[in-house]
């Protein structure tokens, strides 16, 4: 069965009753014209299977569902692997391989991220390469799914794991963040991958042109250092790389990434320690690679997506960002390796993804339980 039509049963239950799409209502500041398709428990990612109206959603406590958007129909995916829930962790990022997007396939690799538990109270990111095979209605399962990456070390608790996954254009290349795991100082040690943007093949091997693909791993899988929790990660349509990142309080960036670079963290930041404390400017040590944007207060910004449809011409190459802190969509007009906020959108609740859909449509998945998935037009 074709993976377009996966999703004959509005919950996963196949003898559930179809339910018609609801009608769309206008959000709260008029400028969308606004469809809930379903809710989620604790939304962390989602992805359109290429070629496809069908949007897969990982839930952070370890589950995932699909919603095939024309009809409104769910469905369940099984064969997931076991997760290490609580704090920031559980089940991450999802990712198909944008060339795989034959509307007829019933199987597809699937690139999926989550918080793994390690010995003595440790725990660490991993990402895992599997198939997604849809034969029926209102299931898929994910088969032969091998851990391909590890973070390294891991660390005692439950924060900044990042795990954001990114296919480079050609596919030759998976980035993936690496939080610094609210340790700070791995941040600045190459030796490890935390605090890091790591660059491998698609099975997980350390890519050839790495800045330090002369020494042993981890060391050689390292593309760019100095993080801190990068929970955006895109390519725009010229190739550049672009990451999105917490800082402490304040501080929040959008950043340019590039070969071999250092970002600063925790050395620099123009946030400040919870406690209050004093972290130096970026402005006061150049040998660091500064921001493009810096948000204080901040916007803890959950991902973002370059838009390119047609449905919000006036938006083409924005950067549309999914705020958790403003309860609002941010839009960021790009120049280049230059950028500006020019417009916030309220929408009443936390942000945790926003991605643009096969016809232009912007999908915003709300934060939290019970959290809505909502399709975006232009109100008029």
């Amino acid at each position: 069965m074709a993976i377009a039509s996966c999703g004959g049963a509005t919950t996963g239950d196949s003898s559930a009753e179809a339910v018609s799409t609801p009608a769309p209502t206008m959000s709260a500041d008029g400028q969308f014209m606004q469809t809930e398709y379903g809710s989620f428990n604790e939304p962390w990612a989602a992805a359109f299977a290429p070629g496809t109206p069908v949007l897969f959603v990982t839930e952070k406590p370890g589950s995932m569902k699909f919603v095939d958007t024309v009809t409104g129909k769910m469905g369940t995916v099984s064969g997931l692997p076991e997760v290490d829930y609580g704090g920031q962790g559980g089940l991450g990022d999802i990712a198909f391989l944008p060339s795989e997007s034959a509307a007829t396939l019933n199987r597809r690799t699937i690139f999926l991220s989550w918080a793994e538990a390690g010995s003595g109270d440790t725990r660490g990111a991993v990402v895992g390469k599997g198939m997604l095979i849809c034969d029926q209605a209102d299931e898929c399962r994910v088969d032969s799914l091998d851990i391909i990456w590890r973070q390294a070390p891991k660390v005692t608790g439950r924060g900044h794991y990042s795990h954001r996954i990114a296919f480079s254009p050609d596919e030759a290349h998976l980035y993936i963040a690496s939080g610094d795991r609210q340790k700070k100082t791995p941040a600045q040690d190459t030796g490890n991958t935390l605090g890091s943007i790591v660059r491998l093949t698609l099975d997980g091997t350390p890519a050839a042109g790495n800045p330090f693909a002369d020494r042993n791993g981890p060391t050689n899988q390292i593309w760019s250092y100095g993080h801190r929790n990068i929970l955006g990660m895109q390519f725009d349509a010229s190739g550049r790389l672009w990451g999105l990142e917490h800082g402490p309080a304040g501080g929040d960036e959008l950043n340019f990434i590039e070969r071999g670079k250092n970002y600063g963290w925790p050395v620099v930041s123009d946030g400040d320690e919870y406690d209050g404390g004093n972290i130096p400017d970026h402005s006061t040590r150049p040998e660091f690679e500064s921001y493009v944007i810096n948000w204080t207060p901040v916007i803890a910004p959950g991902d973002f997506t370059f838009y390119s449809g047609n449905a919000f011409p006036a938006w083409r190459g924005d950067a549309i960002i999914a705020g958790l802190k403003t309860n609002a969509l941010i839009r960021v007009e790009m120049d280049g390796t230059s950028a500006r906020e020019v417009a916030r959108y309220p929408m009443g609740e936390r942000l945790r993804d926003v991605l643009e859909g096969p016809d232009g449509a912007l999908w915003v998945l709300e934060d939290g339980d019970n959290a809505k998935l909502l399709k975006l037009m232009p109100a008029a």
